[in-house]
């Protein structure tokens, strides 16, 4: 069978599997541009059914370009409060900003999502994913896209055993990504329709991937593209893609103090260009394999032999590659000490700000009594 006999196929079949089997999705009953553009921030590397709910927050609570411009730093770390990679959320703050601002200098009463594709690719937070996805979806352009589930469709369907992530594998998957679009814009054009096939071929091949072409088990007797899948005639679908080795994770320790003091509590904000710059914590220490006890960890800290430590419940989290274990310790402090860095308050107070996911769940015990 020829390429292009094949690209044909593949676009036929899978535009009518995802008529039929496409999830009801918020962001899928719009064609705003700015409510796609949320939808495809948050979903890199978070999974659809953790979005939902902050997408929805989000759009009440910011439903245009202008608000997200205006917000302050404390309201949208708080909405994206959860969600991870933060680096996100200022991202999109940024690129907001700037979209405001062209408009602005253009004396335009509205700010508008650009619609051309360098122009969204230029954006901040924004890769040659993001802004294909974006006009794809918001404006049918046909824009390829590539991300993990696309990947791992392609690479099974078309048999490439080696690593996608490699320069030239990985440039052959966006060559094929981008025949597949243009030709479901091909199709659309000889049947005189107008209407989203850009936008569908791109959404079934994220669909595709992750409810039918999964990483493991994928259910490859309901696939509409079984028949021209080469890893599926093979029997090699557990083999491919071929992403190599994982990383070895690596633990990594810490050691957190909640300090109270009539009724109120320290927290330190995280600097500028960390991981999870400007969300909030406790006063913490990764001891990088030392053997130090908690009471040593603190005098070095906070220059006093700490009253009693009250041992909390551990925390235990994953962040990529690393497996994190925090262990926390109440301190009730007759006196305040004073404290170079950070802030003394209240439940209510702390409620309002956006932790990190390890101290939010320690926060979240503290206002419910649990600890």
């Amino acid at each position: 069978m020829k390429r292009s006999e094949k690209i044909q196929m593949i676009v036929a079949a899978m535009l009518g599997w995802f008529s039929q089997n496409a999830r009801d999705l918020p962001w899928r009953r719009t064609q705003d541009p700015y409510a796609i553009w949320v939808s495809e921030i948050m979903l890199q590397q978070t999974q659809v059914k953790t979005v939902l709910p902050f997408w929805e927050r989000w759009m009440c609570e910011l439903p245009t370009i202008e608000a997200v411009a205006k917000a302050t730093p404390d309201k949208i770390h708080k909405l994206w409060e959860g969600l991870g990679y933060y680096t996100r959320v200022r991202n999109l703050q940024k690129a907001a900003r700037q979209i405001t601002e062209k408009r602005k200098a253009e004396s335009g009463n509205k700010s508008e999502f650009p619609n051309k594709f360098d122009e969204v690719l230029a954006l901040p937070g924004i890769g040659r994913y993001t802004a294909g996805a974006i006009c794809s979806i918001a404006f049918n352009q046909p824009t390829p896209i590539l991300d993990g589930n696309v990947m791992r469709v392609l690479t099974r369907i078309f048999g490439i055993d080696k690593d996608p992530r490699e320069k030239g594998t990985n440039e052959r998957l966006w060559e094929l990504a981008g025949e597949l679009v243009f030709n479901a814009k091909t199709q659309s054009a000889q049947r005189r329709n107008k209407g989203n096939s850009c936008s569908y071929l791109n959404q079934s091949l994220m669909e595709l991937g992750a409810l039918v072409c999964t990483p493991r088990n994928p259910q490859c007797l309901i696939c509409p593209v079984k028949k021209l899948c080469v890893a599926f005639k093979e029997n090699r679908t557990e083999e491919l893609p071929n992403l190599g080795k994982r990383e070895a994770a690596t633990a990594r320790r810490f050691v957190a103090f909640v300090l109270e003091h009539q009724g109120k509590f320290l927290i330190r904000q995280r600097p500028e260009k960390v991981v999870n710059a400007h969300l909030w914590e406790f006063p913490n220490v990764e001891l990088n394999g030392q053997a130090l006890t908690p009471a040593e960890v603190f005098k070095s800290e906070f220059g006093f032999v700490p009253p009693e430590l009250e041992p909390l419940p551990p925390v235990k989290h994953s962040i990529t590659r690393y497996r994190i274990t925090l262990e926390a310790f109440r301190v009730s402090l007759k006196r305040a000490p004073k404290m170079g860095q950070g802030m003394w308050l209240s439940h209510a107070e702390m409620s309002s700000l956006a932790f990190t996911s390890a101290h939010r769940k320690i926060l979240s015990g503290l206002n419910n009594g649990l600890i």
